[in-house]
């Protein structure tokens, strides 16, 4: 579980975050949504310790993240898988030296150990015999996976995906999408994702977060979303005239 009390974040005088107060909860794919500038990524760059907050503060499990020394932050963050938008995978390093990374910079496994590690997470997210390749050599959505069987490596109690469909095509993206929640279950992992894809928010959104303008203006669940009466959010779900009809029918 990750929670966000009173979280507040300014730059150069512009209030981004604006006292947000959300719980995200483990075994959940949480969703952050949200018109673009409207504080998602400076959200989770802050959860992460990428940006330090004004005041507030963020806390891992019983812990808060807010106020821990540079080395207990390092200690939390071998607990934390990222999935970024560009995948973010090293062009030099073949698959299995990718997914073997974090586990030759955090962890002292003897090679057999980090092989065997590499191949159940690459086994885990549907991919066989391609640990040779390069980046180069495979798909958008196979680098995708790639970067999920790196980011669960560890064997994260937290998993941050920004943009994970980002510039896939829609059977790739549900594929991802389904992994990740998966994943999530399986291993009882506080996943947030950052996105704009709206058949995420349909299809995996156990929590849904609306930001406005730096503020949390709505939460609820994918089926929760669909009944609202909060305009901002039913002007971002249903984007076209079109779509406003439907939901009236």
């Amino acid at each position: 579980m990750i929670k966000l009390l009173n979280v507040c974040k300014s730059f150069e005088g512009r209030q981004v975050l604006k006292n947000i107060s959300i719980t995200f909860e483990a075994g959940k794919t949480n969703l952050i949504i949200g018109k673009s500038g409207s504080g998602k990524t400076v959200m989770m760059k802050s959860m992460v310790g990428l940006h330090e907050i004004d005041s507030g503060e963020i806390i891992f499990g019983e812990h808060s993240f807010s106020k821990m020394s540079f080395k207990e932050r390092k200690e939390v963050r071998k607990e934390i898988g990222m999935v970024f938008q560009g995948g973010a995978l090293f062009d030099s390093y073949n698959v299995e030296e990718n997914v073997m990374f974090p586990l030759s910079v955090f962890t002292e496994l003897t090679t057999k150990e980090k092989k065997d590690r590499v191949n159940f997470c690459l086994d885990r997210v549907n991919l066989v015999n391609v640990g040779h390749l390069f980046p180069s050599e495979i798909s958008g959505g196979m680098k995708k996976r790639v970067s999920i069987a790196r980011a669960i490596a560890m064997n994260p109690k937290y998993l941050f995906c920004d943009e994970p469909n980002s510039g896939l095509d829609p059977q790739t993206s549900i594929v991802i999408d389904n992994l990740i929640h998966e994943i999530t279950q399986e291993f009882n992992i506080t996943t947030i994702i950052n996105t704009h894809d709206m058949n995420s928010v349909m299809e995996i959104g156990d929590k849904i977060v609306y930001i406005h303008k730096g503020e949390r203006w709505w939460e609820g669940d994918s089926q929760s979303i669909l009944t609202t009466n909060n305009e901002e959010v039913v002007d971002f779900v249903y984007a076209s005239k079109y779509m406003k009809q439907m939901r009236k029918i």
